[in-house]
């Protein structure tokens, strides 16, 4: 017997700073606090990711590649926050991705609704790193939403106490979660058909 009741929707937020005190971090801690019962949003950090080597990307990789693999695939959705650093992405969050793309076109990001979120102290809100980490997500077959960019400018500003302040940062924000949390709906029935 199956129920009717669907599953709530799980959520995989990942940072692509480091920094005890990041902006980006910041906003996904807000996101979590602001989305009520919508969805559970569970932030993974990457501080034990190491970099990239294909020579243990085996069953002799880290536990903490296996640990990442598996956060993403019990997942529904991924929401992933940049920092711009000199005009792109940060490393930190390019070498994850890089881990998650393996094995190659059966990775756990393959048909994973995505939304992408940067934030900058720059004018432009790291509207720049956004599209690299839109060019790496579609490599690795992600299913990255169409909407308008979420990019936060000025977002040292806007963080006070470890969280976003900003209304109208906070309220575009939520409304790209939305639109994930829909993406997710129409990936479920697909699915389930």
């Amino acid at each position: 017997m199956t129920s009717s009741t669907p599953s709530p929707v799980r959520i995989l937020g990942i940072s692509g700073s480091l920094r005890r005190a990041s902006n980006c971090t910041a906003i996904l801690r807000t996101l979590q606090d602001k989305l009520g019962g919508k969805a559970e949003l569970i932030i993974h950090p990457l501080n034990d990711l190491p970099l990239y080597d294909q020579d243990i990307d085996n069953e002799t990789a880290p536990d903490s590649v296996f640990a990442f693999k598996r956060a993403i695939a019990e997942a529904d959705g991924l929401i992933a926050v940049s920092p711009e650093y000199n005009y792109g992405m940060s490393g930190v969050l390019k070498n994850a991705l890089d881990w998650a793309s393996r094995p190659a076109m059966k990775s756990p990001l393959k048909g994973k609704p995505s939304l992408i979120m940067t934030a900058s102290p720059g004018f432009t809100g790291g509207v720049r790193a956004q599209y690299q980490v839109r060019e790496t997500l579609s490599g690795c077959l992600a299913r990255v939403i169409a909407r308008p960019q979420v990019v936060i400018p000025a977002v040292h500003e806007k963080i006070t106490d470890g969280r976003l302040t900003d209304a109208a940062s906070i309220d575009f924000a939520l409304a790209a979660v939305d639109d994930l949390i829909e993406e997710i709906r129409i990936v479920r029935l697909s699915q389930a058909a």
